[in-house]
């Protein structure tokens, strides 16, 4: 191969890759090439492994399909920057893929060359992120990938359970959205015993079965899939309660104040009611230090004590 056909190659499946199709004749005009010559590249990366599909007619044109191995990925500078710092992200952060995130990294670094490496190590470097408290569960991946297939393909499934109380229980469901809330992942999804929709944390989930059966898709209530899981999450029961009655706007408190739009209730203009209720002490604590204005708080006992007690501590070391 010569070094023009191997660069045009490589631009032909850079092309490939960033669209879902193209014609002949597109990719003719994009080469400068004429569309015989698309055919005969098309071939020789066929050759070489790459799933190329194609369509006859007036509105065929050539698809990168997927196959059985993942074939090389051609990035441009930004996108190849991108990925790794992503990449870094999660590998350092609370998404519970650390160790793959830190596997495809160390792969990806291998392979930059040293201007995007110089790149990405100034962004890792300047770049960091806050985490408030211990990591909770870790998320499988091959869990979540399977899952992610399972909601593109609307394919039913069954696993079992276990239940906030600790009950095992058999589920078979239409998966739709993951959706992913601090260091946790949820699995939104249709019942079909209960016919209703459902929220499984992914920690919770075992012996995960393929029926093979597809269905259509279900439009999700409000269209809004990470909205509804929120909301199904804040309604959920807690350990503990913690209801903060604010001096302020609803729209005020959360336009200032993060992951508080399904637990915030508006009273009158001037105040709201943000339930800060949860199963860990820390987490209503940090909850409560993020709200921008006064506010008078209604708790069980054990919230306020482990209020008061982080309180004094503040108070002792500023003496």
């Amino acid at each position: 191969m010569t070094s023009d056909m191997t660069a045009r190659m490589l631009r032909l499946l850079s092309f490939l890759q960033t669209r879902r199709e193209w014609s002949g004749a597109d990719l003719a005009d994009r080469l400068e090439v004429t569309v015989r010559t698309v055919r005969r590249d098309i071939d020789r990366l066929r050759a070489l492994g790459y799933p190329v599909d194609s369509a006859r007619g007036h509105a065929g044109g050539y698809r990168l399909a997927a196959g059985t191995d993942l074939p090389p990925l051609l990035l441009d500078d930004d996108e190849a920057v991108a990925i790794a710092v992503a990449l870094s992200t999660a590998a350092g952060g609370l998404s519970g893929i650390e160790e793959t995130a830190l596997r495809a990294l160390a792969k990806l670094e291998q392979v930059l060359p040293r201007r995007l490496r110089t790149r990405v190590t100034a962004l890792q470097t300047s770049a960091v992120g806050i985490a408030w408290e211990d990591r909770g569960p870790r998320a499988d991946p091959a869990l979540l990938g399977t899952l992610a297939v399972a909601c593109r393909d609307h394919e039913i499934l069954t696993f079992g359970y276990t239940t906030r109380g600790g009950a095992a229980a058999s589920r078979r469901v239409e998966p739709q959205h993951l959706v992913v809330s601090g260091t946790l992942w949820y699995l939104l999804a249709h019942d079909t015993d209960k016919d209703d929709w459902r929220v499984f944390r992914l920690d919770r989930v075992t012996d995960l079965t393929h029926t093979g059966r597809r269905v259509p898709a279900r439009p999700v209530p409000g269209d809004d899939p990470a909205a509804f899981v929120a909301a199904r999450l804040s309604a959920a029961p807690t350990r503990h309660r913690a209801l903060a009655t604010v001096r302020a706007s609803a729209d005020l408190v959360r336009a200032r104040t993060r992951n508080l739009g399904t637990r915030i209730r508006p009273v009158d203009e001037g105040t709201c009611v943000v339930d800060a209720s949860d199963d860990s002490l820390t987490r209503i604590a940090q909850t409560l230090a993020g709200l921008p204005v006064d506010y008078t708080l209604d708790a069980d006992p054990d919230v306020l004590t482990h209020l008061r007690a982080g309180a004094n501590r503040t108070l002792a070391a500023m003496s």
